[in-house]
């Protein structure tokens, strides 16, 4: 298998640089091919903004997803963020691993997804019509691929459950699993989560490691969070709403994800 980890962590020598180390090193010993794409040390360019189209034509004002979706076309986009498509395209599985910061993930690691997926690339692909509203959530070029968080938070666990003051832990990376693993394509997997970062021990580490060595191994086999198609009869289109006939009498983040 061919891996992606897309490392978003200041400090090498932080938890999170010593889990993005052991998961190099298992993956490969399991006769993975492993990428690394790590931001800081790369010094990613975080804003998507009208720099990144030099070939937009004079005097217009920047749009980014018509801009964005020109340069891919044409083949004028920078070259570090067609270098992290073309990175994506070799992968079968992407990690994307992260402090929880502010409820959400690094801003240089949201710049990676604002500037990498491109218009015509992750999304603004496939049919828009009154049957289909382009190819997207369970489809679209990431199709067939896997993804899966690895996230510390700062927090205890309890802080993240169900009546945790933080909200559930399951709410709070929804937009990221959903929106941007799940909207191109990926299959997503259960997420590997460590709480309350600042208190691992040793003891504490040698546990994670190997929880996460086991993951690590059953990746192939690991069932994906069981999210809706979009295009699969579940939702009305163009309203894109829930069928009321599903998950009736819910609401929220649950009710796209298949429980039956």
């Amino acid at each position: 298998m061919n891996v992606l980890i897309v490392y978003a962590h200041p400090e090498p020598a932080s938890l999170n640089g010593s889990l993005k180390t052991h998961m190099v090193e298992q993956l490969q010993r399991a006769g993975h091919a492993v990428n690394v794409s790590d931001l800081y040390r790369m010094r990613w360019k975080s804003p998507l903004d009208a720099s990144d189209f030099v070939e937009r034509p004079a005097g217009t004002r920047f749009e980014p997803a018509m801009d964005s979706g020109r340069a891919y076309s044409e083949g004028t986009q920078p070259a570090d963020v067609a270098e992290e498509q073309r990175k994506l395209l070799w992968a079968n599985l992407l990690i994307l691993q992260f402090p929880l910061w502010w409820f959400s993930m690094p801003a240089i690691l949201k710049g990676w997804v604002d500037r990498v997926y491109a218009n015509g690339f992750a999304y603004g692909v496939g049919e828009h019509s009154d049957r289909r509203w382009g190819d997207r959530y369970g489809e679209g070029v990431m199709a067939g691929k896997r993804a899966m968080l690895v996230v510390s938070t700062g927090g205890w666990e309890s802080h993240y459950g169900p009546r945790g003051i933080n909200g559930p832990i399951d709410d709070l990376l929804f937009p990221i699993q959903h929106g941007i693993l799940y909207y191109p394509g990926f299959e997503v997997l259960p997420p590997y989560i460590v709480h309350h970062a600042g208190s691992v021990d040793a003891a504490a580490f040698t546990r994670h490691t190997a929880a996460l060595t086991q993951r690590l191994d059953t990746l192939e086999t690991t069932l994906p969070i069981a999210f809706r198609q979009q295009n699969g009869g579940d939702y009305e289109i163009p309203a894109m709403t829930l069928r009321s006939d599903l998950a009736p009498g819910r609401d929220g983040f649950s009710v796209h994800v298949q429980t039956d």
